[in-house]
């Protein structure tokens, strides 16, 4: 299936944003509306490795990185669209466009939208816990995405999460266990952006920092 090129104007951040505008009706099955979302890129950056940050909030985490490794190409993902616009513009303002900023659903996208084998490595940092129990089915990270994001890595890719509340990561835990045929659990690495003493450098992990709130991080490798 093709797509017309992203135009960003849901976001109004040149070809750094996409909106929902941007990606093609959902067909009947998955297979019939993924497509190479390398297209949104130039084609000279087409050959280089892709990561994927899920909930990129104000975009700290991609700014950061992007700024480091200018020979990957980044795609974030948020959700709230006001979050999403910041992100973009700051993005922009800082000549990162090896970067696009999308505003959608990330468990939709990925599992309708991703080819297979895209990703390097995944970033997950301090998604919302959905604490109270009525709403832990909304909870980002569950088996069903962990096996779509085992679909959408390379081989040997990394899936890396970090998140501040420990029933959540209790949970999480749990749905790696679901999925330990197809990952490896092994111990986080810290990206090289992070500042002296921070697990990422979020601004969610700062301010949670400042409330001395203890963080859990893992990192899941693809098998296979």
């Amino acid at each position: 299936m093709s797509i017309k090129p992203a135009r960003g104007r849901a976001l109004d951040t040149g070809v750094i944003g996409i909106g929902p505008d941007d990606l093609p009706p959902i067909g009947d099955a998955p297979r019939d509306t993924r497509f190479d979302i390398r297209q949104w890129w130039p084609e000279d950056r087409r050959a280089l490795p892709f990561e994927l940050e899920i909930g990129s909030g104000k975009g700290t985490f991609l700014v950061q990185q992007a700024t480091d490794t200018p020979h990957i190409n980044y795609l974030g993902i948020e959700y709230a669209g006001q979050f999403a616009r910041y992100a973009a513009d700051r993005l922009r303002r800082h000549g990162l466009d090896h970067v696009r900023m999308l505003a959608y659903d990330a468990t939709v996208f990925v599992k309708w939208y991703c080819p297979d084998a895209l990703f390097r490595q995944v970033h997950i940092y301090f998604p919302d816990p959905w604490p109270k129990t009525r709403h832990h089915k909304r909870r980002l990270i569950q088996a069903p995405l962990l096996r779509e994001l085992h679909r959408v890595l390379v081989a040997d890719g990394f899936v890396r999460i970090v998140t501040d509340h420990d029933d959540y990561f209790a949970w999480i835990e749990d749905h790696v266990a679901q999925v330990a045929d197809v990952f490896e659990r092994l111990p986080f690495e810290r990206p090289t952006t992070a500042g002296d003493g921070e697990v990422v450098g979020t601004n969610f992990e700062r301010k949670y920092r400042r409330e001395g709130r203890p963080f859990n991080a893992l990192s899941l490798k693809k098998k296979g």
